[in-house]
């Protein structure tokens, strides 16, 4: 799967380039404990870090991240970013605008009092053909002072201009500085195919697979990381 990002000449060494996800995980995963105690069952248990869907979900596909360093106080958001004049008139120039409260009324994250940031990017993405670009949140990252809304394009024909990223803020009480380099979006990309979806009973061979798998995975650690993950395959980012 070939991603193609391309901006405006006068930034290509100025700005942070969108990264795999897996180069992106945050220091708490990284510093998280692999067990701890349970009140409950009055030993030690596995955590999240051992669990690899919760792990391969967070570093799947790639992240797009803040362009500058954003400052917060008092909820206003600013910025000092002296970056490059642009060759294109109408490209947007500044790392953040907003969506007027209006525009999500009828949602759940809708308030009359707040904007919804956008993350403006400075980046275009093209993937193949077939293929629609799935952006969200970056994925359990409840850390960050907001929340990403997900979005679907189709980035195999849009993509002469960047994608934004419409975002809840939802730490009204955040003060401080989201460095350059924080991940606003993690996206990646998905076949456009219909699915086709097909019911059945289990048949004594299917029923006999699960009590096998179920027992598994009841009796020992790691028998879904043996016998089940998937090799990841390494990208030529890397």
């Amino acid at each position: 799967m070939k991603i193609v990002f391309r901006c405006d000449p006068a930034m290509l060494d100025e700005l942070a380039r969108p990264t795999l996800a897996r180069h992106a995980l945050p220091t708490w995963l990284r510093r998280m404990p692999r067990a701890a105690f349970s009140d409950a069952h009055a030993q030690e248990v596995r955590t999240v870090k051992q669990c690899p869907p919760f792990v391969d979900a967070m570093a799947h596909g790639f992240v797009i991240p803040l362009p500058c360093d954003v400052r917060v106080s008092d909820g206003v958001l600013s910025w000092d970013w002296d970056h490059p004049a642009l060759s294109v008139e109408t490209h947007p120039n500044s790392p953040l605008s907003f969506h007027v409260p209006a525009q999500a009324a009828g949602t759940p994250f809708f308030n009359p009092d707040a904007v919804l940031v956008k993350f403006n990017s400075f980046w275009t993405i093209e993937l193949e053909p077939g293929y629609s670009l799935f952006a969200t949140h970056p994925i359990n990252r409840a850390d960050l002072p907001f929340r990403t809304l997900t979005g679907l394009v189709d980035s195999d024909r849009f993509s002469d201009v960047g994608v934004l990223f419409p975002a809840q803020w939802v730490d009204a009480g955040f003060e401080g500085v989201l460095s350059r380099g924080t991940p606003v979006a993690q996206c990646f990309p998905v076949e456009r195919a219909a699915l086709d979806l097909a019911f059945e009973p289990f048949t004594a061979e299917d029923a006999r697979r699960y009590d096998s798998t179920a027992r598994a995975l009841l009796s020992q650690p790691g028998v879904y990381r043996a016998r089940y993950r998937a090799r990841r395959t390494r990208s030529t980012a890397e």
